[in-house]
């Protein structure tokens, strides 16, 4: 019940949008074409769809009327999309985390039930000591108050929870390009204490990792990071967060959820074992890379 409780608000959000989406496919129309008859922009439209943001009931009426439903059809839609705005002004954890984009991956990432994602750059965020991730922050944003850096960090740790949530953990299939490993970030010690914590995450029942080693060459996930959210129920579907200059993207598109499948199955082959991960994971603690040079 308490796992139920917790995927509602996102899961319903989501439902609302795949099943305007496939209306709107039903009729032909582009999001170009829907936005000019509702007066409002594309990409409000799309993130209906994808469940970024929450549909008002009135919009959700208008699409309904552009699409010609009606009668209890259209009366289980608009149900729908009222209990999903009830449940969401219930308070989440992540509560009131300003980043719109990130807040959405957050609250997707907690209704799922397994995660794949590849890295080439960072650790995981779900597998992040605090130290490690504090020095990620204070990089990437030199400017940012201590109150933002300290929110950002609440919540990246925050998330680490659902790896150990009663009941049902998140499954979590990572794999790590070795140059993840090989950049000391916030220096030797904060990235040793890093590599345990990873080599600590291989014991986990519900976490696979493994390692993409240099000498694979190229790869099919040269073009950036990302991940796959995949959900228990049926009519979940999953949805990818791909990465890129300015932020991130969401897609659920067929075409698109097969093309980020294969290319993880892709990399994952090319990949070490967990067992092998394991090792090179020790072997790299004891004598790391970037002190090799």
């Amino acid at each position: 019940m308490a796992a139920q409780a917790r995927q509602m608000p996102m899961l319903r959000r989501r439902r609302t949008g795949l099943t305007l989406r496939k209306l709107r496919e039903r009729q032909g129309l582009n999001l170009k074409q829907v936005a000019e008859l509702m007066e409002c922009s594309q990409s409000k439209i799309s993130r209906i769809e994808t469940g970024q943001s929450s549909a008002r009931v009135r919009d959700v009426r208008d699409l309904l009327a552009i699409y010609g439903v009606t009668g209890q059809v259209a009366e289980d839609i608009m149900n729908m999309a009222r209990e999903a705005l009830r449940h969401e002004r219930e308070r989440t954890w992540w509560h009131p985390y300003n980043n719109v984009l990130i807040s959405a991956y957050v609250g997707n990432e907690n209704a799922a039930s397994r995660v794949r994602t590849y890295e080439h750059q960072c650790v995981p965020g779900l597998l992040q000591t605090e130290e490690y991730a504090l020095a990620l922050f204070r990089t990437a944003a030199p400017t940012a108050d201590s109150e933002t850096i300290a929110e950002r960090l609440r919540v990246r740790m925050g998330r680490q929870m659902l790896l150990t949530r009663d009941g049902d953990p998140l499954k979590l299939d990572a794999v790590l390009d070795e140059a993840v490993l090989s950049r000391p970030v916030g220096g030797d010690s904060v990235m040793r204490g890093q590599l345990q914590r990873l080599i600590a995450a291989t014991t986990m029942p519900n976490v696979v990792l493994r390692l993409l080693p240099f000498d694979v060459g190229a790869h099919a996930g040269m073009d950036g990071t990302f991940a796959i959210l995949d959900y228990a129920e049926a009519d979940g579907s999953s949805i990818v967060y791909a990465e890129h200059a300015t932020g991130g993207l969401f897609l659920d598109k067929e075409r698109e959820l097969k093309l980020y499948s294969d290319i993880f199955d892709r990399i994952q082959a090319k990949a070490l074992g967990p067992e092998q991960t394991r090792e090179r994971l020790a072997s790299l603690a004891d004598q790391p890379r970037w002190q090799r040079f």
